[in-house]
């Protein structure tokens, strides 16, 4: 078996914590974190054409790198 490729920052351990959360949320409680990320005040969520994908992902990469 191949070993597991992590993002940057990533490793094992922090993929455990991750799933421990999510796995011992409660339901009322993932639906509220659900919901609070949709009220974030400086993201937003919005449906586009998927052609549009990797245009709209190369104006945040290089927002991110300005």
């Amino acid at each position: 078996m191949n070993e597991p490729h992590y993002p940057p920052g990533w490793d094992q351990e922090r993929v455990r914590k991750v799933l421990e959360h999510y796995e011992s949320q409660a339901d009322d409680e993932a639906v509220a974190e659900d919901e609070a990320a949709y009220e974030a005040p400086t993201h937003t969520t919005m449906e586009v054409p998927v052609d549009l994908v990797p245009a709209i992902r190369e104006l945040i990469a290089r927002q991110r790198t300005a």
